[in-house]
């Protein structure tokens, strides 16, 4: 494919279960490896992905660092029976809004653990173990991303906007991705640039 651009084929393994989850679900738990991940929910066939996420310690430890700010109300709580149908609602904003409105996660949050609880159970994880080359997995994460925020809905709807993502600059070498997965990823194409 010439000097400017490499192709490496990356598959795909899961349905994994969130850690503590595992015995709800009949899923298996997280290797102790590292990489990139996608955080999915069941839709029609397949799953719509809600989040690319790279981890350079474990799936689990990350995992569990994950649950810790969703009960801090640290970050985003959907509606399953909406997203289970496609459609985005939530039911507490998290990211920079929670800094400002702690009382207010206070005072929901018992309502606010139940919904994130439901979240977490509902949540389906995909990984590709692919190590921890740093710009690699870097890359991935943000192509993953931002081609799913342009995709047309549900694909684009269900994941949260304005992640910190650190793309392929200008002169790094143009990497074609060949994703590879038993199941149905919707939003993620069989050849992604990164």
């Amino acid at each position: 494919m010439g000097n400017n651009r490499t192709v490496r084929e990356l598959s795909w393994n899961g349905p994994f279960a969130w850690p503590g989850f595992e015995k709800d679900t009949a899923l298996p738990q997280l290797p102790k490896t590292c990489g990139v991940y996608l955080q999915t929910f069941n839709y029609e066939k397949g799953y719509l992905i809600y989040c690319a996420g790279l981890t350079r310690i474990s799936f689990k430890d990350r995992f569990i660092q994950h649950t810790r700010n969703y009960k801090n109300g640290k970050y985003n709580v959907l509606d399953m029976t909406s997203v289970l149908k496609g459609k985005r609602k939530l039911i507490w904003r998290g990211w920079g809004y929670y800094r400002e409105h702690q009382d207010e996660f206070l005072e929901k949050k018992t309502n606010i653990i139940k919904a994130v609880n439901k979240q977490l159970l509902h949540f389906r994880i995909f990984l590709a173990e692919n190590g921890n080359e740093k710009r690699f997995i870097e890359r991935l994460e943000a192509s993953i991303m931002n081609n799913l925020y342009n995709q047309p809905p549900p694909m684009s709807l269900i994941p949260d906007q304005g992640m910190f993502l650190a793309p392929r600059r200008g002169k790094e070498k143009l990497i074609i991705v060949k994703n590879k997965c038993d199941s149905i990823l919707y939003g993620l194409p069989n050849y992604l640039e990164i």
